[in-house]
């Protein structure tokens, strides 16, 4: 006898006003929320992909991966499924945006390759905490030249980026000359209570303490909310954010939204509990799609087949 596990294919990401995720698509704690077994992590970007929409893709920023990785990558998700790629850090920290035309190369074609299977979402280049405003001229002319037809959205750690007298309004009016977003990093939450377990201290330690924002220089304005491993303590900070992720898509903006926690393990709890603040303020807009692992029976590892619409 044959049992079947079929991952439904999510038509309805098509139909999503925003896009949300996690900072990862493979976690070997998430068995039984995202996907059966761990023992079938080959296919955990299958499972996850009916789980949420998007995912930052971060392991670029340590290693960019070959052609015949990504199209697999497409290959494995469906319709309306984005990820967003993170700037390898040889570009972003180790050469602060000179010298780096090789591996800068190297990463545009991995971003058409997935722009060419309509997987492409906004990459993220995350300046380093010692990019201050010594490299404006710079940055300037790095965004000047990128590709205009590749979304790209820019987080500012070092402070010089938040005086709002001069650095920060100049650099949204760069930004916004360039029609790309700035992304939002919010650690409140992360920060609001000392560390409960080592992955919170962690955290604490390496995450920054920006101030936060949200103003708006794209149409897709990029939020990376960076909470605790006990999802009932992010509440305060999830219901402002999804109010304003709400008006966002009431101006007719299409938001991104990655949840992060100390410990990967409790990030798709963080980011359905987004979710459902979402749909307080934005009923008719779709939910997520239940787990296909709902009501199953227990099938022996050697009887189940993966088959993806």
């Amino acid at each position: 006898m044959s049992f079947s596990i079929r991952i439904p294919s999510p038509t309805s990401w098509d139909t999503w006003k925003y896009s949300l995720g996690c900072p990862v698509w493979n976690c070997k704690h998430w068995e039984g929320q995202i996907y059966p077994d761990k023992s079938y992590s080959r296919d955990s970007l299958q499972w996850y992909s009916h789980s949420f929409n998007t995912v930052e893709g971060n392991s670029t920023f340590y290693a960019i991966p070959d052609r015949e990785t990504v199209k697999r990558w497409c290959d494995q998700s469906p319709s309306g499924f984005r990820f967003a790629m993170k700037f390898p850090r040889e570009i972003s920290h180790e050469t602060k945006l000179q010298n780096c035309q090789s591996s800068l190369t190297r990463f545009v074609e991995l971003l058409q390759v997935l722009q060419d299977r309509d997987r492409l979402g906004p990459s993220f280049l995350q300046l380093g905490p010692d990019f201050s405003s010594l490299y404006w001229d710079r940055l300037r002319a790095f965004l000047e030249r990128f590709p205009k037809s590749i979304p790209i959205a820019v987080e500012f750690r070092h402070r010089d980026w938040f005086d709002a007298e001069r650095w920060e309004d100049k650099s949204n009016e760069l930004l916004q000359e360039n029609k790309i977003d700035r992304v939002h990093l919010d650690s409140r939450a992360l920060n609001s209570r000392p560390a409960q377990d080592e992955t919170e201290k962690v955290a604490q330690d390496r995450k920054p303490k920006s101030p936060w924002r949200n103003s708006v220089t794209g149409k897709s304005p990029f939020l990376r909310l960076i909470g605790l491993n006990d999802p009932n303590l992010v509440d305060p900070w999830w219901t402002e954010w999804a109010e304003q992720v709400a008006s966002w898509i009431q101006q007719g903006l299409t938001p991104w939204v990655f949840t992060h926690a100390p410990d990967d393990r409790f990030a798709p709890k963080l980011a359905r509990l987004f979710h459902n603040k979402v749909l307080e303020k934005l009923e008719e807009h779709p939910t997520l799609p239940p787990s296909p692992l709902e009501n199953r029976p227990s099938i022996p590892i050697q009887q189940r087949l993966f088959d993806f619409d």
